[in-house]
């Protein structure tokens, strides 16, 4: 499969082109969906190549390569595996880059990670001195040793990429340090060291960006006039992601953005509509800027399909089709062929039903799901009349391509939701995180990193000190939740508004020494413009069930867990950081919100389950190792965190009764 530079140069020098980025998805269901949305994007699409995410410290190592396995092999799509070198295990590199080259990825976008922290991440109960041996951060200390490290060991096998930061990188340790002045002898050193192209950051100050790329054509060293430089833009999912995205990457958020989002942040559709103006125009506005080569863009997904689409569409990236050809077809009669490109490498062909020169009007059978009653099978084989039955279409044939189309049109049609194949498509449309769909290749965090606290050591020690007691840390949680501090190692946002409601039970559990994550109110009927809890379109009415997920000690579990099993409307989940879980039904599956809006179905947000849980568990618990790693091995607060994470339990309690305000708060605090 071709490196990335050989494939810009086969392109005509003012074409343009683009990327997808894509994560390792967190369940095995979100993975085979993933494998069915990969597959249709690459035939519809047709991006340059796709890249694959890594984890931090290599957390996601196995994934990201079954990912690029996939994409590279199967999907014979050009891959770009992305490679940090921090914090992790020596071998793990030299391990990755060895199966890169098995699988046939040519192309690696070297990082650096997070800053090295090789005290906080030694296992003193291990051999001590190879471990030490095997710690990445001896060879490994900037993305420019990973650089220089590939070219010595693989010469020009790899085609490299590196990070580049329109408006500096930002490293929370030293804030004051993020500009692009600051960048730029790392960038000489990196392209010096042997780097093929420039990936940057997402961005949406396109003014910023233009900047940026002006100033490494011009710069003194020359060794920018040339490069691919690649910028990176991330579609606008929800307001919620974008606002959190933008905070973890300080990228900012022009006025004017900000005022057209602000506007309809209320309306989950309506932002998404905003969000693909906003890309496109970005898009549009850079295609004039000059550049040496072919203009690329590149789309950090988050594993979604609609939005990204619509944008692609809409800007004119995708590859065009070849025409459709006529030509004659002889075999006993007048019939006709009529061949249609919509696939590289081969023609489909339907030769013509009827005498004369008429052409296939449409290649999609049932394609028109807004003229026609979708019906079961059954009723389409015994009920249907021959008059009735030219409006209807059988569910299993709605909207599917009669042969394998690949048409700009059927493109668009299936990122609208259109038919069978659109709602396949677009079924997880509406990320809630980890509070999704399983089987979503979304599911999970945003952005595929891992297990993380998103806070360097001194904003940690700023933000939760150190603590030396179970008194400390509820302080912690007090503070969070009374607006002292903004974030928790759970949760790097303040409060949402509709929290605050219930801000005080949450106040009282932190008493009995119960510490929340996550929660929610009863909510029954509100108006979805309500400015607390309303969502969606704005003609609506939202509902929600209460819930609340808290870290609480073993002993206390017992109590509650006995008392939650005598109440029928409770549902609860639990686990700790041995594996161990229960749970009132494992098999259950529990919408805690969901919306009601004129000509749509019930649309259902967040939903708690079993796996979800469970996979959550192993990343809650992990999050207690990350910020016991913030404390010298053997401190107090390193001691505290520990026997904290090995004694608490996570637990997740839901209330069916939405109709009674107060009954999950009752039962909690009575307990």
């Amino acid at each position: 499969m071709d490196k990335i530079t050989d494939k810009l140069a086969a392109l005509p020098p003012d074409s343009n082109y683009f990327s997808l980025e894509f994560f390792p998805p967190k369940t095995q269901h979100g993975f085979a969906n993933l494998h069915a949305r990969l597959s249709r994007m690459a035939q519809a699409l047709r991006p340059l190549f796709v890249n694959v995410t890594w984890g931090a410290g290599g957390s996601t190592s196995a994934k990201s390569l079954a990912l690029a396995e996939l994409t590279q092999r199967s999907l014979q799509l050009t891959t770009c595996l992305h490679l940090t070198c921090t914090n992790m295990s020596r071998r793990l590199v030299d391990d990755a880059l060895e199966q890169a080259k098995a699988l046939g990825v040519r192309n690696i976008l070297a990082l650096r990670g997070d800053p090295p922290r090789s005290d906080e991440y030694r296992d003193d109960s291990g051999d001590q001195e190879a471990l030490e041996a095997d710690d990445s951060n001896k060879d490994f200390m900037w993305a420019v040793d990973l650089v220089r490290y590939i070219r010595k060991q693989y010469g020009d096998y790899f085609c490299i990429g590196v990070a580049g930061y329109p408006e500096g990188h930002s490293d929370q340790s030293h804030p004051e340090h993020q500009s692009v002045g600051h960048d730029m002898p790392y960038l000489v050193e990196k392209a010096a060291a042997g780097a093929d192209f420039i990936m940057t950051q997402l961005f949406y100050d396109v003014e910023a960006y233009t900047r940026y790329e002006r100033r490494l054509r011009e710069h003194e060293s020359g060794l920018f006039k040339t490069i691919p430089i690649i910028p990176g833009l991330m579609p606008v999912q929800s307001y919620q992601i974008l606002r959190r995205t933008t905070k973890l990457s300080h990228a900012a958020l022009p006025p004017d953005i900000l005022k057209r989002l602000e506007a309809v942040k209320g309306d989950d559709e309506a932002v998404k509509r905003v969000g693909v103006d906003i890309i496109t125009e970005a898009v549009e506005t850079m295609k004039s800027i000059p550049n040496p080569g072919p203009r690329g863009f590149h789309f950090y997904t988050l594993n979604l399909e609609k939005v990204v689409t619509q944008i692609l569409e809409r800007s004119s990236l995708i590859p065009p089709a070849t025409p459709i050809i006529t030509m004659p077809y002889s075999n006993g009669g007048p019939d006709h062929a009529i061949a249609e490109e919509e696939s590289d490498g081969f023609l489909i062909v339907e030769r013509s039903k009827q005498n004369g020169n008429h052409r296939r009007g449409s290649s999609v059978k049932n394609s028109q799901p807004r003229n026609r009653v979708v019906v079961s099978r059954d009723r389409a084989s015994s009920t249907s009349s021959t008059h009735t039955s030219a409006f209807e279409a059988p569910e299993d044939e709605a909207g599917v391509p009669r042969d394998q189309i690949n048409s700009r049109a059927n493109t668009l049609a299936i990122s609208q939701g259109e038919g069978t194949v659109g709602r396949e498509a677009t079924w997880d449309d509406f990320p809630n995180g980890r509070w999704g769909d399983v089987r979503s290749p979304a599911y999970g965090e945003i952005d595929g990193y891992g297990v993380s606290l998103h806070a360097s050591i001194p904003e940690a020690n700023r933000l939760w000190g150190q603590p030396g007691s179970i008194g400390d840390i509820s302080t912690i949680f007090r503070n969070h939740l009374e607006g002292k501090i903004d974030a928790i190692p759970w949760s790097e946002e303040a409060l949402q508004a509709e929290t605050l409601t219930i801000k005080q039970h949450l106040l009282a559990l932190v008493e009995k020494g119960w510490w929340s994550v996550a929660s929610q109110p009863a909510v029954n009927g509100k108006r979805s413009n309500d400015p607390v809890f309303g969502w969606g379109p704005k003609n609506g009415f939202v509902f929600q069930k209460p819930f609340v997920e808290l870290f609480l000690p073993a002993l206390d579990w017992e109590g509650l867990r006995v008392k939650l099993d005598a109440d029928e409307q409770v549902t609860y989940f639990a686990g700790n950081a041995a594996g161990d879980f229960v749970s009132t039904d494992e098999h259950s599956v529990n919408p805690v919100t969901w919306g009601t809006f004129t000509g749509k179905e019930i649309i259902t947000a967040p939903i708690i389950e079993a796996v979800s849980f469970r996979s959550w568990v192993e990343e809650a618990f992990g999050i207690w190792a990350e910020w016991q790693r913030v404390y010298k091995p053997g401190s107090e607060s390193s001691r505290l965190l520990e026997r904290v994470r090995k004694d608490y339990w996570l637990v997740n309690i839901i209330h069916h009764g939405y109709l009674e305000e107060h009954a999950l708060w009752e039962r909690l605090l009575g307990a």
